[in-house]
């Protein structure tokens, strides 16, 4: 006799969660890397000097450390989506997406708040921080919040294929 139903809300949300945060760091990160968008395409060291451009425009790190998360972050989010999508160590993943993008929700609420006119730099386009930019990554940050909560959470039930315990 099965515990529990292996499909249901939580883990319905738990897959949606991973497919698509998975699915947007591999874009977002895939996208500063190799800057699809320009024709021709630079290499990959101009891709990721443009990118420290927009990551300075933020105003929140000294240069070295401007310099560290454009040749790291773009690396570490298609490492990321990947291990998301695959879901092995969810939880760990989920911890770690969630944290990176309520990073990044909390330096765009910054910079809009402030009134800067900078470009996002979400997804290496020229794409002016708006309220719009605010409200998508507030609810990215809202789904990686829930999806990393209904993991703890599933992480505690039975797994509805595993057999009974016997009494």
């Amino acid at each position: 006799m099965m515990q529990s139903s292996p499909l249901n809300l939580r883990r319905a949300i738990i897959w949606i969660g991973r497919l698509v945060l998975g699915s947007i760091f591999i874009y977002a990160g895939y996208a500063k890397i190799f800057l699809p968008i320009m024709h021709p395409r630079p290499s990959i060291g101009i891709a990721l000097a443009f990118f420290a451009l927009q990551v300075g425009s933020y105003q929140i790190l000294p240069p070295w450390g401007v310099n560290f998360v454009a040749h790291t972050l773009p690396f570490a989010e298609i490492a990321l989506g990947l291990l998301l999508i695959i879901g092995w160590r969810l939880r760990t993943w989920a911890v770690l997406s969630t944290l990176l993008i309520l990073g990044l929700f909390a330096a765009v609420v910054r910079s809009y708040a402030a009134g800067m006119q900078i470009n996002c730099g979400c997804f290496a386009t020229p794409e002016p921080l708006t309220i719009a930019t605010v409200i998508r990554d507030g609810a990215l940050a809202a789904l990686a919040l829930v999806m990393t909560v209904l993991a703890f959470i599933e992480a505690r039930k039975p797994h509805p294929w595993s057999a009974p315990r016997p009494m």
